[in-house]
């Protein structure tokens, strides 16, 4: 892939679509390009977060440990951004992402992140709304398995 796909895709990604097209240059060109098997986990929960990742191909489940076992919290693919809280808050990782067929990402390091978002404001507002949004579907999901387990 050219360092322009690369720059169309991460276009594609809500809280990159603000960002001129030569810090996405930038972006693209001090990302690493990496690949995982099915299985392969991109991330750890309770592990300490270095980056976060772009998903140009495949698709993930996003999941917990909980004393019940694990509990899938998503299915993340194409275009989707994942990793960034533990980058955000330095805080271990807050959950598992798990390749559940071959996915290719784009890393994006914890200071290049970070440095974006010091830059573009916008990009910052994004984050929020993400994680915002992210944040309403687990207290729906968490209001359900009340309901479910009182039932």
């Amino acid at each position: 892939m050219s360092l322009n796909e690369e720059v169309d895709l991460l276009r594609r990604v809500p809280l990159f679509s603000n960002i001129e097209p030569s810090k996405l240059k930038l972006l693209a060109f001090t990302s690493e390009r990496l690949t995982f098997r099915a299985g392969q986990s991109l991330c750890v929960q309770g592990e300490i977060g270095d980056a976060a990742y772009v998903i140009i191909e495949g698709q993930c489940d996003v999941t917990i440990d909980t004393p019940n076992g694990s509990l899938t919290l998503a299915t993340v693919g194409q275009d989707d951004f994942v990793g960034e809280i533990a980058i955000l808050c330095d805080v271990p990782r807050t959950a598992t992402v798990t390749a559940t067929d071959e996915v290719t990402v784009l890393k994006i390091s914890k200071d290049l992140f970070l440095r974006m978002i010091s830059e573009f404001p916008q990009m910052g507002v994004e984050v929020m709304r993400e994680l915002a949004a992210r944040l309403e579907r687990t207290t729906i999901q968490l209001r359900e398995a009340r309901i479910a387990a009182s039932t």
